[in-house]
């Protein structure tokens, strides 16, 4: 079933029902604000959104402020695409399946400030890619992520001020990429359980002049917690502009 959703906002909405597919699908062309989005989708090779930046396929193009997203995808080989501007805004997503597939670009033309997530995945071989802020404005931002699976590819990069995220993966051979980059106030607390691990952490606080009394900011907070064998963990952290 293919579900079309055009124009959503607090005094307007339309559905339109397509002819069936294989697979079911969400369109979602929306601006305004204070919208509050609840989609579940249950079974085999779903779809929200384009089928990536560079494709012909329609929609998940998003903007407004107070956005509130509750998502969850039940199954396997599921695919969430979409690019949104959104300020002052939250998202839950639950992943439970495997080889599962998320890129989203927040804020890439539009200002991103506030944003809470609450992400929730269980399963094996999902890939993630998740930017925000890489143009415009991105600031106060929030994530929390719990993994439970193997095998996942995880890319998650924020340039925000004032940013923490909190990351508890359980499982082996899991690959993590992230980078926080351009503001200050920048905190990252990671617990890893699993083997064969493949981490790598960018923070990148912003510059800062040095004095005999230090610096009072930028500052970049790592607290990390490993049991895992075979494990490659690098760090890079520094007070610089550019990504390293």
């Amino acid at each position: 079933m293919r579900i079309l959703l055009l124009g959503l906002s607090l005094i307007f909405s339309s559905l339109t029902f397509a002819a069936a597919t294989d697979d079911n699908e969400i369109w979602i062309d929306q601006e305004g604000d204070t919208l509050t989005l609840y989609i579940d989708q249950i079974g085999f090779g779903n779809k929200i959104g384009k089928d990536d930046f560079s494709g012909s396929a329609d929609y998940m193009d998003i903007t407004g402020a107070t956005l509130t997203f509750n998502l969850d995808f039940t199954g396997n080989q599921n695919l969430l695409y979409g690019a949104l501007v959104a300020d002052s805004s939250s998202y839950t997503v639950n992943f439970t399946g495997d080889s599962n597939e998320l890129d989203w670009s927040i804020g890439s033309s539009g200002s991103a400030d506030t944003s809470n997530y609450n992400i929730v995945a269980t399963g094996d071989s999902n890939t993630w890619d998740i930017d925000q802020g890489s143009v415009a404005s991105a600031e106060r931002l929030d994530l929390d992520l719990a993994l439970i699976g193997n095998s996942n590819i995880f890319d998650i990069d924020f340039e925000a001020d004032d940013a923490t995220w909190n990351f508890d993966i359980t499982g082996d051979s899991n690959n993590i990429n992230t980078l926080q980059n351009d503001g200050s106030d920048a905190e990252i607390n990671f617990v890893l359980v699993g083997d064969s691990a493949d981490i790598d952490i960018n923070q990148i606080s912003g510059t800062c002049t040095p004095s005999a009394t230090g610096c009072a900011t930028p500052s970049g907070i790592i607290d990390m917690e490993v049991d895992s064998d075979n494990a490659t963990i690098q760090i890079n952290q520094k007070d610089a502009a550019n990504d390293s």
